[in-house]
């Protein structure tokens, strides 16, 4: 639950960053997504990709601490 809620509010947060560096590459002063129906499903896909990092690094913390668990005896 705490992994989507991170994941929906980082996948905003990526949609600024990537306009920043368009931006910045095109020169632009602004953005136009098209409507709402693009802007969710770019914040969709950007929802997905943190969330699958999330679920990396989780997997890898808990393996981590058994290993560490497991080195103490």
């Amino acid at each position: 639950m705490v992994k989507a809620a991170v994941a929906g509010v980082l996948g905003f947060v990526l949609i600024f960053i990537e306009s920043m560096i368009v931006m910045k590459l095109k020169g632009y002063e602004t953005i136009q997504y098209g409507g709402i129906s693009p802007f969710i499903n770019v914040w969709a896909m950007n929802f997905f990709f943190v969330y699958a990092i999330l679920t990396q690094v989780t997997n890898w913390y808990e393996s981590k601490q058994e290993l560490n668990e497991d080195s103490t005896y």
